[in-house]
């Protein structure tokens, strides 16, 4: 490691530290020892993104097509290299959202009827994201 920055690794992103350095970005849940890899043009390790980069775009959302996490709808057109594909209501159940503070899951049932908000941290959400519901959830 040159200058004592640390490596971290998040995707093939890198965050700029300072001009001329750069440095990947580690994403790992907190509540385990297991590592969730969120993909997309993240700008820290909140999973916020170069598209959605307000204090409340805390989220990532797990697309049912690759069954990755992405930072948003277009991180995943942008990287993923096919289409993606909604989640049906029967699926509900599935843990699908993982909130960008504290690292938990949710299932889509419970992020629905969160009132934007983690249930675990309580960190807010941005409440603007139900616009785009339609992009990830049948209606």
């Amino acid at each position: 490691m040159r200058h004592g920055i640390t490596k971290w690794y998040f995707s093939k992103r890198y965050l700029l530290l300072a001009p001329g350095f750069f440095r990947k970005i580690y994403f790992r849940m907190k509540n385990t020892k297991s590592k969730i890899i969120v993909k997309g043009k993240l700008t820290d390790t909140h999973t916020r993104c170069v598209h959605y980069h307000s204090p409340l775009d805390v989220i990532a959302i797990k697309f049912k097509c690759c069954n990755q996490y992405f930072a948003c709808y277009y991180c995943h057109q942008e990287e993923a290299g096919h289409e993606h594909t909604l989640w049906q209501k029967t699926e509900f159940g599935t843990k699908a959202i993982l909130c960008g503070n504290c690292s938990s899951e949710l299932t889509i049932t419970q992020y629905k009827a969160s009132n934007y908000q983690c249930l675990v941290c309580k960190t807010a959400f941005n409440p603007k994201c139900e616009n785009h519901h339609h992009l990830y959830f049948e209606q």
